[in-house]
């Protein structure tokens, strides 16, 4: 279609096209926003808050360690496991300002996920937060880390009430398992000694890769998607444009959802942080009583959720209590936005939910409803300097109003996957066009909607899951013959996890399969339903119809309703 099209789509002072001027990296906005926005709070969480100064002072104690008391240098990969604490926004951005790669790590994934990332990337550091440890023990001997930081929950906090989060953590709660890690170095030990060394600048390049983000891209085996500094820094910019419109600074941002995912880390530490913005970090959003209880003491201005979220707090009491009075923008994204959830919220709160759309592999935003010209339903326009079209089967245009593959090209389509330059060809064409494999329609206005997902990959709580990996753990079991794993939709978690197997053993339970799977995949990925069959369906050359298993699955559901 024609690269005009959307040229007259965009709200009023909103341009076409962004510039990343006078940016050459991640580090620039770091340096210029650090420095604009000395005195504003940036990050606050549990009580504590460090203002950008700090962050940036903090920052700079931790890359500093990094330089004098490791061996690692420019371009070494680092991997970053830890929830929501103002330790991670300290961490990423010193491990950038040393030079060095992020590796996002979920802390949820078992021994068999990290083992994976760690050797795939080649990382050859860890951060890890302390209730992961355990696991890092036992995976690190089959890797090339090196080098260990471990942190707290309550390091960030002062020293008393540091001793007493921690104590509760570790002794009463019980949530860090034993672990020996004798070359490890306290993260409190690693901010002492950067404070105390010398911090050398590094010369860091647009088109650097400064995050390996894992995704499983469009197939089971997790691959690291290589966002340069461009990348990031150029979605910032789109982002802000029709994301920013009524956003200024100071103004507190709730961020429930993870940093190490990618759609948490643009908005959060770089849109914000462009203008100025103050975040909440959540440490637990799945603890809502705990969750609320942080909420009402602050005047929030901005929401970033997905739709499992938002329906989990519409349906609490005491968050229908809470102050909204402040609330200007709610952003949805990673699963699709239910319209009864978007009209829930919108009562509840007073506050549109605008929807957008994006990929690991876009840094991640491509396409957002923008503020006063919301369409509910649809994931919006694409943002600016960005191109969608539509392909068929034959990866031929599809005209406005039909219905094919979405594609988007633009700054903030990844370098590739790491390591892995078939799969970016089978993703990425020689022209630039990054292929979604979702099935989407773009209307007359411009606005797109999603139709279907043209691969198997299902979501659940805005995580992908990939019916692949699920399978490839399953079979390995010894009683399973065949498997294959499907998403079915839930009113919850958008989509949940059916397996279906054929046994060797007719005393095999689901609930021993489920046992299995929580062994070896983390806590989203484990299916909710198993069921055994004495076959699947399979195509003429033995491939397993994973489509005919969900259409017999939502043809039960229709006939239960």
């Amino acid at each position: 279609m024609s690269e005009n099209f959307w040229a007259d789509k965009y709200p009023a002072g909103v341009s076409p096209e962004i510039s990343t001027d006078p940016y050459g990296s991640i580090l620039d906005v770091l340096d210029e926003s650090c420095r604009k926005f000395a005195s504003q709070p940036a990050f606050s969480n549990m009580g504590k808050t460090i203002s950008y100064e700090e962050l940036y002072t903090l920052s700079g104690h931790f890359a500093a360690y990094l330089q004098n008391h490791t061996d690692l240098k420019p371009g070494d990969r680092i991997a970053v496991q830890m929830p929501n604490l103002i330790q991670f926004p300290i961490a990423v951005f010193g491990a950038m300002r040393a030079g060095m790669v992020v590796v996002n790590t979920n802390p949820l994934y078992t021994a068999r996920e990290m083992e994976h990332q760690f050797n795939d990337s080649g990382a050859k550091a860890l951060v890890v937060l302390a209730n992961m440890a355990a696991l890092a023990e036992e995976v690190i001997p089959k890797t090339s880390i090196k080098h260990v930081i471990v942190t707290e929950v309550g390091d960030m906090q002062s020293p008393l009430k540091r001793l007493l989060v921690n104590t509760v953590v570790k002794r009463v709660k019980k949530m860090v398992p034993p672990y020996s890690l004798p070359q490890s170095v306290p993260f409190t030990k690693v901010m002492k000694l950067g404070s105390e060394a010398h911090f050398s600048p590094v010369s860091v390049g647009f088109d650097d890769v400064a995050v390996l983000q894992y995704t499983g891209g469009t197939t089971g085996v997790a691959k690291g998607a290589m966002l340069t500094h461009r990348n990031i820094v150029s979605n910032m910019m789109q982002a802000k444009a029709l994301m920013g419109a009524n956003l200024g600074e100071g103004e507190l941002a709730v961020a429930p959802l993870p940093l190490y995912h990618i759609y948490a880390f643009t908005f959060h530490c770089m849109v914000m942080m462009i203008i100025g913005g103050h975040n909440l970090l959540i440490t637990n959003p799945r603890d809502l009583p705990g969750f609320i209880k942080e909420l009402g003491r602050y005047r929030f201005n901005i929401f970033v959720g997905l739709n499992t979220l938002f329906v989990g707090l519409c349906n609490n009491p005491n968050f229908r209590q809470l102050d909204f009075s402040g609330l200007k923008a709610t952003f949805s994204g990673g699963m699709a936005l239910q319209l009864a959830t978007a009209d829930t919220w919108h009562k509840v709160t007073g506050c549109e939910i605008f929807e957008g759309f994006g990929m690991t592999e876009t840094s991640p935003i491509a396409t957002i409803n923008p503020q006063g010209a919301n369409q509910v339903g649809t994931i919006g326009i694409p943002v600016p300097s960005t191109d969608l079209k539509l392909i068929d089967d034959e990866g031929n245009d599809v005209a406005i109003g039909g219905v094919g593959e979405l594609c988007v090209r633009g700054p903030q389509v990844m370098k590739g996957y790491w390591q892995r330059p078939e799969a970016t060809a089978e993703t990425i064409t020689s022209d630039g066009w990054l292929k979604t494999g979702d099935i989407a329609t773009i209307q007359e206005d411009g606005y797109v909607k999603i139709v279907d997902r043209k691969k198997d990959m299902i979501v659940v709580s805005g995580f992908n899951v990939y019916p692949n990996e699920l399978e490839d753990v399953l079979a390995k079991h010894p009683d399973v013959v065949q498997c294959a794993a499907i998403g079915v939709p839930d009113d919850k978690t958008g989509e949940a996890i059916k397996v279906f197997a054929v046994s060797s053993n007719p005393n095999l339970s689901k609930e021993e399969v489920i046992a299995y799977f929580r062994e070896n995949v983390t806590g989203y990925k484990v299916p909710r339903m198993v069921e055994f069959r004495n076959e699947l369906p399979t195509t003429n050359v033995g491939k397993i119809l994973r489509r005919e298993l969900r259409d017999e699955e939502l043809g039960k559901m229709k006939s239960a309703s």
